[in-house]
């Protein structure tokens, strides 16, 4: 005996979606070119930049796990996101080239190459939210498809 009651879809688990999946898949590689880079005693600023990264990419993780994104909607973290994204895969393309460049030890390679691998962990990620956006918008700049418009 089926209910007439309809019941409201539930959302996807953030860490069942691409999304949550590619920010994951993020975290683990670039915490991964900073322990490489620690091991191998690499320069300060190759530790501190991925060490920053790691630490804003768990936010985003934390922000998105418990919907705070959903209850502070006064920030459109989504154009935020996708600033972190590109001024990520900026930095770690830099620091990996600079990594890569001169004779350096082996750890410091691998270093530069998950750090490259973290650049295109974000170049991905970027891509996947600014295709949200375009297809499905949310905040206060919500576009209506033509049909759903109501004639005057």
């Amino acid at each position: 005996m089926e209910t007439a009651m309809q019941l409201k879809p539930r959302h996807r688990a953030f860490c069942c979606s691409v999304k949550g999946h590619v920010k994951m898949l993020r975290l683990v590689v670039t915490a991964t070119s900073m322990t490489f880079f620690i091991i191998a005693q690499a320069p300060e600023p190759y530790i501190v930049i991925t060490g920053f990264e790691v630490t804003v990419i768990l936010f985003f993780i934390i922000l998105y796990i418990f919907r705070l994104d959903r209850m502070m909607k006064w920030l459109f973290w989504p154009l935020l996101d996708i600033i972190n994204s590109i001024v990520t895969t900026l930095f770690m393309v830099i620091v990996s080239v600079l990594a890569l460049i001169p004779e350096t030890t082996t750890w410091t390679i691998f270093g530069g190459v998950f750090g490259l691998i973290t650049a295109v962990c974000c170049l991905a990620d970027g891509i996947l939210l600014y295709r949200k956006l375009l297809f499905n918008p949310s905040g206060p700049y919500q576009k209506k498809p033509a049909h759903d418009r109501e004639v005057f």
